[in-house]
């Protein structure tokens, strides 16, 4: 048997299986992510909002494999509060106890926090949303976790980081959401925005799938929250609940506030609510009080509504609101550590020792998670900027498709297979006034100034001139040519 591979250590089996269990209801989540931004876009890019959540999820993978856990989780590096070594490059090492006290195999958390990675990665690919090419988000995304999420990761989970040695709390992953936020609308700012004409009258394509998206975000984020404590104990259950009281103030307040300005009750803005609260959970829901998170539910669906604006004024074209639903919640519940953490809250796991914040009297809390919020937002800002600008000047690896594959979908241009059927497709390809003579050209080059289209369902193009009605009726012989050659 070689030296450090441990095959007959004991383990309690109620842990192990605590952990599996957990990472696999947290890799629910990634497809619980590609339906609800699936459903946020049009359906001519549906399939591929889909396709690239997952294969977030295969390059996370094959990153956190390769060398990510080990820069990320490394026990040797000691002496670097910044990153970790190679000590575990290829799981190697991974497969006995941590430290002579854990219950657990290694391999379990390695694979339990693998799937955290995973669904910040998968986050972030909602930037590409209608414009992005597949192939270089991949690339971004492998140097993205290699150089950004690791790094951060190592500071605030693993013995030798600056923010874990200084107290920072953040219970399980308040970073994760700023990382995937702040990389995600930077990642936005070099794809630029969507074409104008192409926005008219949008709407999310199918507000069922956002909602059985963020249904099976909310049965995975439980575990998410509830499963880092490693171990089936009165933490978990409490994180749990926790959980839940902030994502359900989360998602009254946001609708309400939806209803006080559309005086409907939006079941948009319900899921995004929703979402809010249970992202300011992540970092608090094993650290504050369940009083807390019911204020602190309601202080996320507050703030991330209003805070959905900032896009406009930056001139970002943030089209799923990365920035307000996961990074201003993400920097709520972090803020809510300092004012209602309490040490006998963080102290339930029977092992952790810490002073808690305001609520407990530990005054100075404050300041390490303000302190802590900058340096991951920073970091995060100037690295993926960095890595979007390399990108862009490599040849083949431009972020963004050309005008007229936005103007078709990604679905055509990317995927070549379609969520919906093809002529439906092709009809709302028509309706946002692509020319019929030249199914290959701008959409932009084409519309007039006098046509105003407005969507009205799936099959019908109202058109308030005669040059439109005109043009129905080359889509519908182009849309039967196109069938025939298809079939």
């Amino acid at each position: 048997m070689s030296k450090g591979y441990v095959w007959t250590e004991d383990y309690d089996e109620a842990t192990v299986g605590f952990i599996i269990i957990s990472a696999a209801l947290v890799f629910f989540m990634v497809p619980g992510l590609g339906f609800l931004y699936s459903g946020l876009a049009r359906r001519k890019s549906a399939l591929a909002l889909i396709w690239v959540v997952l294969m977030a999820t295969l390059v996370g993978m094959l990153q956190w494999y390769f060398w990510g856990y080990s820069l990320a989780f490394s026990k040797t590096a000691t002496n670097n509060k910044f990153i970790g070594d190679l000590n575990s490059f290829g799981f190697r090492n991974v497969y006995g106890k941590a430290s002579p006290d854990d219950t657990y195999p290694e391999i379990a958390f390695a694979t339990f926090q693998m799937m955290f990675m995973c669904v910040t990665l998968s986050i972030v690919s909602g930037a590409t949303a209608e414009r992005g090419k597949l192939f270089p988000h991949m690339v971004f995304l492998f140097i993205f976790a290699t150089i950004v999420y690791c790094p951060i990761c190592y500071w605030i989970w693993a013995p030798g980081g600056w923010a874990y040695q200084w107290g920072v709390l953040d219970w399980a992953g308040g970073f994760l959401e700023i990382v995937s936020a702040v990389g995600g609308f930077v990642y936005s700012y070099f794809l630029g925005r969507r074409k104008e004409n192409l926005l008219i009258n949008f709407r999310p394509h199918n507000v069922s799938m956002v909602t059985l998206g963020t249904g099976i975000l909310w049965f995975g984020w439980l575990l998410f929250n509830g499963g880092s404590t490693l171990t089936p104990s009165l933490k978990s259950a409490y994180a749990f609940f926790n959980t839940n009281i902030s994502a359900v103030t989360g998602g009254m307040t946001w609708c309400l506030l939806d209803y006080r300005s559309e005086k409907k009750w939006s079941t948009v803005g319900l899921c995004s609510g929703i979402i809010c609260g249970l992202v300011a959970a992540t970092p608090s829901s094993g650290c504050i009080t369940l009083y807390g998170s019911l204020i602190q539910g309601i202080i996320a669906g507050f703030v991330c509504n209003f805070a959905t604006k900032i896009k406009y004024y930056m001139k970002v074209d943030d089209s799923l609101d990365l920035l307000a639903e996961h990074g201003v919640a993400g920097v709520v519940g972090l803020f809510f550590n300092a004012l209602f953490g309490a040490d006998w809250v963080i102290g339930m796991d029977g092992t952790t020792s810490h002073g808690g914040g305001w609520l407990t009297h530990n005054w100075k809390q404050m300041y390490k998670q303000i302190a802590y919020i900058a340096a991951v937002s920073g970091y995060c800002a100037v690295v993926t900027a960095l890595i979007c600008f390399v990108l862009e000047h490599i040849p083949y690896i431009q972020l963004r498709v050309d005008e007229d594959a936005e103007a078709r979908g990604l679905d055509e241009d990317q995927i070549g297979e379609f969520a919906y059927d093809y002529v439906e497709v092709r009809r709302d390809y028509y309706e946002w006034g692509v020319d019929t003579d030249n199914i290959h050209s701008s959409s932009a080059e084409t519309q007039t100034e006098d046509e105003d289209c407005e969507h009205t369902d799936d099959n019908s193009i109202m058109a308030d001139t005669t040059t439109s009605v005109s043009q129905n009726n080359n889509i519908d012989e182009r849309l039967s040519e196109k069938v025939e050659m298809t079939s």
